[in-house]
C-alpha cells in the first residue's frame, strides 16, 4: 500500500471520527447550552453570548503558529476526556450546571490533546482557557461576590455624596439621602460590568504581550476600578435626585450611566496597559513562523501514524478510543433513570398560627421575590408569646435542588438589607429527644445602628440539618445518586434583642420558639425515609 493510500485513508478516518465526536458531544450536553442559551439573555451575562467569537478569532490569528507544528495524536489527552465525563456525572447526579460546563470544556480540549497532541495545544492554551469565560459562575458564588462589590461600592457612593454636601447615610444597599432612598440592586448596578471589563482586561493584556505579572496585576486591577467607578455613578444618581428630578435618575440616565462607566473604565485599563507596556517596558516576544514552515499538511508522523501499517479508518486510535468512552457514557445516561422522587408533604398554606404558647400572624412576600427565590412552597409569620416578644419564622421549600435550582443562604441578602454581623458561627442548641441531644444551626448576632438582632439558620436536607451551602452541594449529589431526591429547605428565625434585655435572653427565647416549632415542621418537610413503603 502506498503512502498516498495511507494519507488518504488516515484523513478520512480523522473525519470519521471527528463527526462521530462531534454527535455524540452535542448527545451529551445539547440540553445544558439550551440552558447556558438561556442565561446569555438576561443582561448579567449577555456578554457571554460574544465568549465563542473571540475565541474562533484568538485560534484564527494564530494559524500559522498552528500549521507549522506537526500533529502527534496522543493518549495523554484521554486524561482530560475521562475526567470531563467525571464531571458530566457529577453535574448530572448532583444538578449543578457549572459542573456540567466545566464537564464539556475539559472534554472538549481532551479531544483536541488528543488529535493534534501536546506541542499543538500549547500554541492555542490562551482560546482554550479564555473559552471558560462563557461560562456563569455558579448563583451561590456569583451573588456572594457581588453582594460584598455592592457594599462596597455603596459606601463609597455615600462618602462621595456626604464630601459633596450631602445628607446621605446607607443601610446595606439602602442609601437615604433624605427625599427618598436609592437600592443598589443587581438590575440597577452598574457592577454587571465587572466580569465583563476582567475579561478585556484579559485580553489587553494579552494581545499586548505583557510579562505574566504586568498582565495580572492589569487584570487584577479592573475589579477595584469597577467598584470606584461604580461608587461614582451612584453619587452622580444621588445628586440628580436631590438636585434635579428623580424622573431623570430613573430615565435616560439610569440606562446610560452603567454604559458610560464600562467605556470610561476601559478607557483607564487601556492607559494602564500603556503605562505597563511603554513606562516599565518588558514584553513576551511574539513567535516567529518562517513563512517556509507555514504548510496545511497531514503529518500524523508521531510513532504508529499512517506512514506504519495497519490503519484504517478509525484513525487516529486516541480520538477513536475517546469516542467509545463518550458513546458509553451517552448511552448509560439514557438507560440510568435520573428522575427524582418528589415525596408527599403538607402545604405550608395548612401550617398553624398558633403553636404552643406562640401566636403567629402570617406574612406573604411579593410575588417578584417568589419568583426570584424559585420557590416551590414556603410559610412566613411573626409568631409573639404571651409577653408580646416577637419571633420572625421562615421557612422555603425546594422539592428539587437539581440544574440551576437551589437555597438562597441569608447571608447573602442580610447584609443588603443594612444589618453588620457581629457573630457568624455554627451553635448546637440544646434539644432533648433530638439525635445527639442538640440541634446543630448558624448563628448570626447582627446591628443596624443602635437595633439589634440575632438569627438562627439551617437547612433541613433529607432527615440531615445542616448548616453550610457547600455542604448542601455535596448531599445533594449523594442523595440524587443514592435516593433520587434533592428536595430540601432553609428554616431561619429572628428574634430582637429588647431594650433591658442581653443577648443570652434573645437566644433563650430563639431557643424555646425552635423547640417548639421544629416536631411541627416535621409534617411539612419530607424526612430521611419519606415516600418508602
Amino acid at each position: 500500500m502506498t503512502a498516498s493510500t495511507l494519507y488518504k485513508r488516515a484523513d478520512k478516518g480523522v473525519l470519521i471520527m471527528l463527526s462521530a465526536a462531534l454527535l455524540l458531544f452535542t448527545g451529551l450536553y445539547y440540553s445544558n447550552f439550551g440552558y447556558l442559551l438561556h442565561e446569555w439573555k438576561k443582561e448579567d451575562f449577555n456578554y457571554c453570548i460574544l465568549i465563542p467569537f473571540i475565541v474562533l478569532y484568538l485560534i484564527w490569528d494564530r494559524r500559522k503558529e498552528v500549521a507549522s507544528v506537526p500533529s502527534r495524536p496522543s493518549w495523554a489527552g484521554l486524561s482530560a476526556v475521562i475526567s470531563g465525563l467525571i464531571f458530566f456525572w457529577l453535574g448530572e447526579l448532583g444538578g449543578e450546571y457549572y459542573t456540567l460546563f466545566l464537564s464539556s470544556w475539559l472534554l472538549l480540549v481532551g479531544l483536541c490533546w488528543s488529535v493534534m497532541g501536546w506541542q499543538k495545544l500549547k500554541v492555542i492554551w490562551f482560546p482554550l482557557v479564555f473559552s471558560l469565560a462563557m461560562f456563569p459562575f455558579p448563583n451561590f458564588i456569583n451573588t456572594k461576590l457581588l453582594l460584598m462589590l455592592k457594599l462596597i461600592s455603596s459606601e463609597i457612593g455615600v462618602r462621595l455624596m456626604q464630601l459633596m454636601g450631602m445628607s446621605a447615610f446607607r443601610e446595606g444597599n439602602i442609601i437615604d439621602i433624605g427625599v427618598t432612598q436609592l437600592q443598589v440592586v443587581d438590575a440597577c448596578s452598574g457592577l454587571r460590568y465587572v466580569f465583563p471589563l476582567v475579561i478585556l482586561a484579559l485580553l489587553l493584556a494579552y494581545s499586548s504581550r505583557l510579562r505574566l505579572y504586568k498582565g495580572a496585576l492589569l487584570v487584577v486591577s479592573a475589579v477595584p476600578l469597577s467598584v470606584v467607578m461604580n461608587g461614582l455613578r451612584i453619587a452622580g444618581t444621588g445628586l440628580l435626585y436631590l438636585y434635579y428630578s428623580p424622573a431623570a435618575a430613573e430615565g435616560f440616565f439610569h440606562g446610560f450611566s452603567g454604559f458610560l462607566i464600562f467605556m470610561v473604565s476601559l478607557v483607564f485599563l487601556w492607559l494602564e496597559m500603556l503605562f505597563l507596556t511603554r513606562i516599565l517596558p518588558g514584553t513576551r516576544k511574539k513567535a516567529e513562523v518562517p513563512e517556509e514552515k507555514v504548510i496545511l499538511r497531514r503529518d500524523y508522523d508521531s510513532p504508529g501514524g499512517p506512514k506504519s501499517k495497519g490503519h484504517g479508518l478509525f484513525y487516529p486510535p486516541q480520538l477513536a478510543a475517546a469516542v467509545v468512552l463518550m458513546g458509553v457514557t451517552l448511552a448509560a445516561a439514557q438507560i440510568i433513570d435520573f428522575r427524582e422522587h418528589v415525596p408527599s408533604r403538607l402545604p405550608f398554606s395548612d401550617f398553624p398560627m398558633k403553636i404552643g404558647k406562640w401566636t403567629g400572624i402570617s406574612r406573604q412576600m411579593d410575588q417578584k421575590f417568589v419568583d426570584s427565590l424559585d420557590l416551590s412552597d414556603y410559610v412566613m409569620g411573626d409568631y409573639s408569646d404571651p409577653d408580646g416578644r416577637l419571633v420572625n419564622f421562615y421557612v422555603a421549600y425546594y422539592q428539587s435542588q437539581r440544574k440551576g435550582e437551589s437555597i438562597h443562604s441569608p447571608a447573602t441578602c442580610l447584609p443588603g438589607s443594612g444589618w453588620i454581623f457581629k457573630h457568624d458561627q455554627v451553635k448546637k442548641i440544646p434539644f432533648p429527644g433530638y439525635p445527639g441531644g442538640f440541634l446543630p444551626v448558624h448563628y448570626v448576632s447582627m446591628q443596624k445602628g443602635a437595633y439589634r438582632q440575632i438569627a438562627y439558620y439551617w437547612f433541613p436536607q433529607r432527615g440531615r440539618n445542616l448548616t453550610s451551602a457547600y455542604q448542601l452541594k455535596i448531599y445533594n449529589f449523594w442523595d440524587a445518586l443514592t435516593k433520587h431526591r434533592t428536595d430540601g429547605a432553609l428554616v431561619r428565625v429572628i428574634t430582637p434583642v429588647y431594650q433591658g434585655e442581653d443577648v443570652q435572653d434573645a437566644r433563650e427565647r430563639l431557643n424555646e420558639f425552635v423547640r417548639t416549632v421544629v416536631p411541627v415542621l416535621r409534617k411539612f418537610i419530607p424526612g430521611k425515609d419519606a415516600g418508602k413503603p
